[in-house]
C-alpha cells in the first residue's frame, strides 16, 4: 500500500520552495562569506558555488508601485529571487556577478540605498506609530525617515567600528526591538488614561478592563453615581494596554506624550554577552514631521560613538570600558533623577546567554 503525499492549504508552503537553486543545492556546504563593498555580500560553497547579495534599504510604507518596481528589478537581475531581512532590508539573490553594478544603478536611480552591511547602521525596525497603532505615543514611519535621512551616510558606507542597530518603538509596549538595540527610540505616555466614566458604562466591561492591567492599577469605583473604574497613578506604567480593552480609557495625549532614547542593547553573544538598552534621554517632546531634536540627539550618539569607540566595540561594549560617567561627558547628555535605576528584581537574573561559565 502506498502513502500519497497530503496535500493541503493549511500553514506556509515549506520554505524550500523559494530557495535560490544555488543555496538549495549547497545548503549546509557553505565554506565562507565576505563582503566585496558596502551593502554586497558573496557566499562561497566547498564545491565552488557562489552566490551574490546585494542590500537595500526599504520604507516602512511601500505601495503597489514599490513592489512591482523591486519584483521588476528581481526579474531583470536575479532570476526573480530577492529576500527581507528581520531588519526590513530587501536583499537581491544574484548568481551573476556581473549584474551587480547594473543593479546597483537602478537601485540608486529609484531612491533606494545600498548598504547596511557589516560596520554600518542597517535599517531601522520599528513598530506602526500614528499610521495603525490605537496607542502610540509617536509615530514611527515618519520618525524613522527623519532619523535615518540624518544617518544616510553611515547606513551607505562602512565607517564605524562595528555594526549599529537602532529601534523604534511607539510606546513601552514594545513592539520593536528597543530592549536590545544599541541606539533606541521609544515612545512614552507620561499620564495615566483619561476615563470617560459616562462612556465607559455603555462601552467597556468592568471586570475586563481591571485584569488588563499587568500592574494592578485600575480599580472599581463610582463616580457621580456612575459604576466605573479609577487609576492609581503611582502604580500606572501608562502601557495603553486598558484602552485596548476599554476605548473610554484613552491614553494619547499631544501635550505630553513624547521620546526617549536608551542605548547599549544587543542580541548577539560575540565577545560579552546580550545586553539591555539603559536610559540616555528620558524626555524629548514630538516635534513631527522631522522630530529635529530626536534626530539630533540621535544623530550625536552615533558621532561620538564612532569617534571614540574600539574596533569591533559594539555601543554597549564601548559604554561599559568607558563608564557611565565618561557615556555622558562625551556626548553632553544631561544626567538626571530618572536615570537612576531602581529595579531590583528579574533584570539582574535573566539568564541573556548561551555562553557557558563554570
Amino acid at each position: 500500500m502506498t502513502t500519497e503525499e497530503r496535500k493541503t492549504d493549511i500553514g506556509p508552503p515549506n520554505y524550500e520552495k523559494f530557495l535560490h537553486p544555488i543555496i538549495k543545492e549547497n545548503y549546509g556546504k557553505w565554506k565562507y562569506h565576505e563582503t566585496l563593498k558596502p551593502g554586497v555580500l558573496v557566499h562561497v560553497s566547498e564545491t565552488g558555488a557562489s552566490i551574490y547579495t546585494v542590500r537595500g534599504g526599504s520604507p516602512r510604507l511601500v505601495s503597489v508601485d514599490f513592489i512591482r518596481m523591486i519584483c521588476d528589478l528581481a526579474d531583470k537581475y536575479c532570476d526573480g529571487y530577492l529576500r527581507f531581512t528581520s531588519r526590513n532590508n530587501i536583499e537581491f539573490l544574484l548568481a551573476n556577478k556581473e549584474n551587480i553594478d547594473p543593479l546597483i544603478g537602478e537601485l540608486n536611480s529609484n531612491g533606494i540605498p545600498v548598504g547596511g552591511t557589516n560596520n554600518a547602521i542597517s535599517n531601522i525596525v520599528h513598530t506602526q506609530g500614528w499610521v495603525h497603532c490605537h496607542s502610540a505615543a509617536t509615530d514611527a514611519s515618519g520618525l524613522v525617515k527623519a532619523v535615518m535621512d540624518e544617518l544616510y551616510d553611515y547606513f551607505t558606507t562602512m565607517k564605524l567600528p562595528h555594526k549599529l542597530r537602532i529601534a523604534v518603538a511607539c510606546c513601552l509596549n514594545m513592539c520593536g526591538a528597543v530592549h536590545c538595540s544599541d541606539i533606541a527610540i521609544l515612545g512614552i505616555h507620561r499620564r495615566p488614561p483619561n476615563i470617560n466614566h459616562e462612556a465607559l458604562k455603555n462601552m467597556c466591561e468592568v471586570p475586563t478592563t481591571i485584569s488588563s492591567c499587568p500592574t494592578a492599577a485600575i480599580r472599581p469605583a463610582t463616580v457621580e453615581g456612575i459604576q466605573s473604574v479609577e487609576v492609581d497613578e503611582d502604580k500606572c506604567m501608562y502601557c495603553g494596554n486598558c484602552f485596548t480593552v476599554c476605548p473610554a480609557m484613552p491614553i494619547a495625549d499631544p501635550l505630553n506624550d513624547g521620546i526617549s532614547i536608551w542605548v547599549g542593547g544587543k542580541v548577539s553573544n560575540a565577545r560579552t554577552e546580550p545586553m539591555f538598552t539603559k536610559l540616555a534621554i528620558p524626555f524629548i517632546p514630538n516635534n513631527p514631521p522631522r522630530w529635529p531634536e530626536v534626530t539630533g540627539a540621535v544623530k550625536n550618539i552615533v558621532e561620538v560613538y564612532a569617534k571614540h569607540a574600539r574596533k569591533y566595540e559594539r555601543v554597549g561594549e564601548w559604554i561599559s570600558r568607558i563608564g557611565w560617567p565618561k557615556f555622558f561627558d562625551l556626548t553632553g547628555l544631561e544626567f538626571t533623577k530618572y536615570h537612576i535605576d531602581d529595579f531590583k528584581h528579574a533584570g539582574t537574573t535573566y539568564r541573556k546567554t548561551t555562553q557557558i561559565r563554570h
